[in-house]
């Protein structure tokens, strides 16, 4: 089955943080923008493409009306077959109301994910956001009343003013609101932001607290039920977010709108990052980043992001067994190496996964088992 990703790029202000692509909200350019979202789909019209999860993203792709994603979910249950899908929705708290959310549930979208970030307004404040956590509350609080019974909410970690006390107060917070799902993500400060500065630099997390507050997080939400099932996504029950899970365990799916980025039919291509183009086009440039990707190779680098991690036989058919035996292999030596250190992974004759501290050090182990 394929995952449908639109990226909506408007926002109503850019955060110091982001850099994702966005524009400044524009009422006129959003229904232009809609049309050209439902030209492209259309586009994809007669391949026979079966697809059981939908997700907005953005941006904030809650600043488009209900009608607007209604045009957009007509366009894609015209095109694709829509099997039982998880169709989700990006929501700033700030930009949605009580009939809002009524109307996005009415439509079909049955899963909200509100960016958060803190329960803490200084901290809210530090990053950029529009919201206080009163308003976030309400929100969240709102979409429950409106029919949303898998809501997700964003946490940021290593930010200002932070430390371990004030995260378990936001995680507290946070858990005494209707939701099922919390994805909790390190600030990382990129290059051309306007956070890319000394100062903030001074007045963010070093590499020690980052540590310590994310193992602070996880024990604090395993202990409260959350399953921890990829490094920065924790879900109770049955609520992990099948879309995310497409994109770390391979399967397909198909990105539109500029920004967006796609795997189908064996090829990795993306939209270049200009609005302007994509609502002027018939059909989006499409530049191809990756022709035949090594499987292989990708199935190891995001596997073990996941709680699943890496399942020999999969890794077989994505290769051969020669393969497979030199990663499980190099996987015993690194057990073998940080024996009596703390256990970084868990090796099983049929299985490679990560604990916490080796999520922490995923990019590393991963390196070393791709390349040795």
């Amino acid at each position: 089955m394929t995952g449908i990703y639109i990226h909506v790029p408007f926002c109503l202000r850019k955060c110091p943080y982001c850099g994702f692509y966005s524009v400044k909200y524009d009422k006129s350019l959003c229904e232009i923008y809609t049309q050209a979202v439902c030209r492209n789909i259309y586009s994809y019209k007669g391949e026979n493409i079966s697809a059981n999860t939908l997700y907005f993203g953005g941006g904030t792709p809650s600043l488009l009306t209900a009608s607007q994603i209604s045009e957009i979910l007509d366009a894609a249950a015209a095109v694709f077959k829509i099997d039982n899908a998880e169709i989700t929705i990006e929501a700033n708290p700030s930009s949605v109301n009580f009939e809002k959310l009524k109307a996005y549930r009415s439509i079909g979208i049955n899963r909200i994910s509100f960016g958060v970030q803190s329960a803490d307004d200084t901290q809210l404040e530090f990053l950029g956001r529009l919201h206080s956590f009163e308003a976030a509350s309400e929100a969240v609080n709102d979409a429950f009343r409106a029919g949303f019974e898998n809501i997700s909410c964003d946490l940021m970690l290593g930010i200002a003013y932070q430390d371990e006390p004030s995260l378990r107060k936001s995680v507290n917070a946070l858990l005494s609101l209707p939701i099922s799902h919390i994805s909790a993500y390190m600030l990382k400060i990129e290059q051309g932001t306007a956070f890319d500065s000394e100062e903030i630099y001074s007045l963010t997390a070093d590499e020690e607290l980052m540590c310590r507050l994310y193992l602070s997080l996880c024990k604090q939400l395993e202990s409260s039920g959350f399953e921890h099932y990829e490094i920065s996504n924790f879900a109770l029950d049955g609520k992990r977010s099948r879309h995310n899970m497409k994109y770390w365990t391979l399967e397909p799916y198909i990105g539109i709108g500029p920004s967006a980025h796609s795997d189908f039919a064996d090829k990795r291509y993306f939209t270049p990052n200009n609005l302007e183009s994509f609502v002027r086009l018939e059909q989006a440039e499409k530049i191809t980043a990756e022709d035949s990707p090594d499987r292989a190779e990708e199935y190891v680098m995001l596997s073990l992001r996941t709680s699943d991690g890496i399942d020999r036989k999969r890794l077989e058919q994505l290769s051969d067994a020669d393969y497979a035996d030199s990663v499980f292999a190099r996987a015993a030596w690194l057990q073998k190496k940080f024996a009596g250190k703390g256990e970084l992974l868990k090796l099983e004759s049929d299985k490679i996964s990560l604990n916490n501290e080796g999520f922490l050090l995923s990019n590393s182990i991963i390196a070393h088992l791709v390349s040795g």
